[in-house]
């Protein structure tokens, strides 16, 4: 006697989560590990993602859309990190500690730009 298994599930559900797994995991530029460049550290990029995600979530942002957790090699160590979208980059630079002048620099150009782009003529 043979025994058969049948799956009656359908997997184009999967198929199409894992396409846009993969469009949304492409269009991630940016790693939150970059800041270390900025002079942030690993704690400071730490609190500044965590706080990226909740405006994002209270800004109904699809979170998986524009952050996702990765492994990085940094110094020969594998570190946690982040890929994150051109927005979440912004959002995470936008929460870090606001001591750093990278962090000033970047919201008063954000405010500079929305300032002209609202002005009355």
């Amino acid at each position: 006697m043979e025994i058969s298994i049948f799956n009656s599930d359908n997997r184009a559900i999967d198929s199409i989560a894992n396409f846009l797994d993969f469009y949304y995991s492409f269009r991630l530029k940016h790693l939150a590990s970059d800041l270390l460049e900025q002079g942030l550290s690993p704690e400071q990029i730490t609190e500044a993602v965590v706080k990226a995600m909740t405006v994002g979530k209270s800004s109904g942002l699809e979170i998986d859309q524009h952050f996702r957790p990765v492994f990085t090699g940094i110094e020969k160590q594998v570190v946690s990190d982040c890929k994150l979208s051109h927005l979440a980059y912004g959002l995470v630079l936008m929460n870090a500690d606001v001591e750093l002048p990278v962090v000033g620099d970047f919201q008063v150009s954000v405010l500079q730009q929305y300032i002209r782009g609202h002005q009355s003529s």
